[in-house]
């Protein structure tokens, strides 16, 4: 699990294929102090493990259906990617809960600072003004939701932290919707009461 919170842009040094897996190495310098074999790190809002490390990059190894369905599969040497360490129990939760599975790209249509994105129809349903979409795992918030396209108001400071303030109109990015939303979803489609809903069980 993630905060949406970067902790630093590092980029792709290197990608090779290995059998089934293209094996990834990022440079980076935040993100591997302290890791560890088997740890996660989200690149671009991908959770991905930790297979290899030193004290200024790390590897990771990536499925073909894992380059398929992200970014990650159009990275060139030496891009830049966003990262961000799995969540800490007790820390402050700055963005709102990413699980680091990326549901769909979306294509810029305007770049920040009015960063507009578009999106494909299934995940429309999650998307409402003022709540929350990962764009490469950067926690923002929705400022409009519209047939087909997103927008969002983008910082200074998000704009120069993160991968957003790079990438221009017609580039890939990772979208992740509201996990919450997902299960509310599932339990109106399903019909069914909240399970602390005894209400439901009167006769």
């Amino acid at each position: 699990m993630f905060t949406g919170i970067v902790e630093e842009l590092g980029h792709l040094l290197s990608a090779a294929r290995r059998g089934a897996t293209t094996r990834l190495r990022f440079a980076a310098e935040v993100v591997t102090a302290g890791v560890a074999l088997g740890d996660s790190i989200a690149v671009n809002g991908c959770c991905l493990t930790v297979v290899g490390h030193d004290a200024d990059s790390f590897a990771v190894d990536a499925l073909d259906e894992t380059l398929g369905r992200t970014n990650l599969g159009h990275l060139q040497q030496g891009e830049a990617v966003n990262l961000e360490r799995s969540a800490v129990l007790g820390a402050r939760l700055g963005g709102h809960l990413v699980q680091g599975h990326v549901d769909a790209t979306g294509i810029i249509a305007e770049p920040a600072p009015h960063l507009a994105v578009e999106v494909p129809a299934e995940l429309e349903p999650y998307l409402v003004t003022k709540g929350s979409l990962a764009v490469d795992g950067c926690s923002l918030t929705v400022v409009a939701a519209g047939p087909g396209l997103v927008r969002i108001e983008v910082i200074p400071h998000t704009a120069r932290s993160t991968t957003i303030g790079l990438k221009g109109t017609g580039q890939l990015v990772n979208l992740e919707v509201d996990i919450v939303a997902k299960y509310v979803e599932r339990l109106l489609r399903a019909g069914a009461a909240p399970p602390c809903d005894r209400t439901a069980e009167a006769p």
